[in-house]
């Protein structure tokens, strides 16, 4: 006889999400995602150096940990989602020395 899937008890706790990675800078706190090669399937423009990363590029997706600039909140974190953006990991690391 085959397994079949589990199903969970009743009451039984959802998954706990990943605690998100927070980098501290002179800029304001970031969440910083790190993508791997091949996850990588598609291009993005690098805001850091307005080149493209290309697919399979391993590279940084980084978002404000609060919105800025808005009405919103500042607790709102959801909003600033809207605000990520792809970066080559070089980039990312020296923004504080672009001028």
């Amino acid at each position: 006889m085959g397994r079949g899937r589990r199903r969970p008890h009743a009451g039984a706790r959802p998954p706990l999400s990943r605690p998100q990675p927070v980098e501290s800078a002179e800029d304001g706190d970031w969440v910083v995602r790190p993508v791997t090669g091949a996850a990588s399937t598609r291009a993005y423009r690098c805001p850091g150096c307005d080149q493209e990363i290309r697919p399979g590029t391993p590279h940084v997706v980084a978002w404000p940990v609060y919105a800025r600039d808005s009405d919103l909140d500042p607790w709102d974190t959801e909003s600033s989602v809207d605000q990520r953006r792809h970066w080559h990991t070089a980039c990312w690391r020296a923004r504080d020395r672009r001028h």
